[in-house]
């Protein structure tokens, strides 16, 4: 009962996250300002963003929940507040405030975060930390998708 609670608590705070960053972000993909953003020609169609991030948030929640369960490592919730603050902020940083280079480096704040976790935990979580690996990846296309918008904007 304790994994499904602990599950239960970073799933809401997880897609919380998700559905503070889709406000703060405004108008988003759909505003003037995007749409007329060249953006790399390997973006993904809009459908696929919402379904990488619900891949992502569920595995991340049930490794959360896991990796909670197991070790009472000194910062780990400091650790994850970060996360969670740097993954929201992007958003806002990116489509309301148009800041591409702050939130390109807000962005490889959080990579290195979530790399960080993979590596720093992996002994203990064994198989259960390849439930990072979607977020990692999907970190790797944003990081990729940023900078191409920066560099070619």
């Amino acid at each position: 009962m304790k994994l499904v609670g602990l599950f239960l608590v970073f799933a809401l705070i997880n897609f919380g996250g998700l559905g503070l960053g889709g406000w703060l972000m405004g108008e988003g993909p759909s505003s003037p300002w995007y749409q007329e953003l060249n953006k790399a020609p390997w973006t993904p169609p809009g459908w696929v963003f919402g379904a990488a991030w619900t891949l992502i948030m569920l595995c991340y929640s049930v490794y959360l929940a896991l990796l909670f369960s197991k070790t009472t490592a000194t910062g780990l919730l400091v650790l994850y507040a970060f996360q969670l603050v740097t993954n929201v902020s992007w958003n806002y940083l990116f489509f309301n405030r148009h800041w591409m280079l702050v939130a390109l480096l807000v962005l490889l704040i959080l990579t290195v975060l979530i790399w960080f976790m993979f590596f720093k935990f992996k002994s203990e979580m064994n198989l259960a930390s390849y439930l990072l690996v979607p977020y990692m990846l999907w970190l790797l296309v944003a990081c990729s998708l940023n900078a191409y918008s920066l560099l070619m904007n």
